[in-house]
């Protein structure tokens, strides 16, 4: 899960920007985390406690304020409702990579990633997003050819991944749907040849940067086997002392590098 939170703050800056370019610094001043490490710092507590993942939604969302929520999500945690509310946005994706790391079977990473998109995201494709993403990075762990990864996920979730960078960069804008930035995330990965390559690949398409940089960014960590050491310890400073306690106690409890 720390790929998927560096990636989120290494696309922060770039988000709404139209980045269009592999060629940027990985961190700037202005380099933060957003509301994708924040919820995913929340499923990662989840998994670590057994807490109810609603109540931890919510609190996560008072405990770290105006970290770019969706509408949606703004209103339902603002309000602390329970009930889902039917979303295909990408945040069932954004926030599911420690479900990828934290179970040895591909039904449990199944099954856990829709446990974990279902209290917000229940619409299909907001399930699929968060699966298929999940699933992404259990086959990232275990599989060595990125194209076996690639037909496993087609075969699985339905989704395009063939489709080139280059033909996709051109045309594609901002989007916030998971049918329309979970393929292009994976793909950003599909295409990569290192962790800070599938970054760069991921911010270069122009859409919702951070979310599309944490997608791959778990996805990444788990097939290059971790997050270089350098790029882990800059983005780890950006986070406070709470939400470095989960990212350590997850890697310690599931023996992640």
């Amino acid at each position: 899960m720390l790929g998927a939170i560096v990636g989120d703050i290494i696309g922060s800056v770039h988000e709404g920007r139209g980045t269009k370019t592999k060629d940027f610094p990985l961190f700037v001043q202005a380099s933060t985390f957003t509301d994708d490490t924040v919820l995913t710092a929340a499923v990662a507590e989840w998994l670590l406690t057994g807490q109810d993942l609603t109540s931890l939604l919510h609190a996560f969302y008072r405990a770290y304020p105006g970290r770019g929520y969706g509408g949606m999500f703004h209103a339902w945690a603002g309000k602390e409702r329970r009930e889902p509310y039917m979303s295909f946005g990408n945040g069932a994706a954004m926030r599911v990579s420690p479900v990828g790391f934290a179970f040895s079977t591909l039904e449990e990473v199944l099954a856990w990633a829709e446990r974990s998109a279902a209290v917000t995201h229940n619409h299909p494709e907001g399930i699929r997003g968060a699966q298929a993403t999940a699933a992404a990075i259990y086959y990232a762990r275990r599989v060595k050819k990125q194209d076996d990864i690639r037909q496993r996920l087609e075969s699985q979730f339905g989704y395009d991944l063939s489709t080139p960078l280059d033909q996709i960069r051109p045309v594609y804008r901002f989007n916030e749907t998971c049918q329309g930035t979970v393929p292009q995330a994976l793909r950003a990965f599909l295409e990569s040849v290192s962790y800070e390559d599938a970054i760069r690949n991921a911010i270069s398409l122009g859409g919702d940067a951070d979310t599309l940089a944490c997608i791959t960014g778990g996805v990444a960590e788990a097939y290059y086997g971790g997050v270089p050491q350098d790029i882990a310890t800059r983005a780890m400073s950006f986070l406070d002392a709470r939400l470095t306690d989960i990212v350590m106690r997850f890697r310690s409890r599931f023996g992640l590098p």
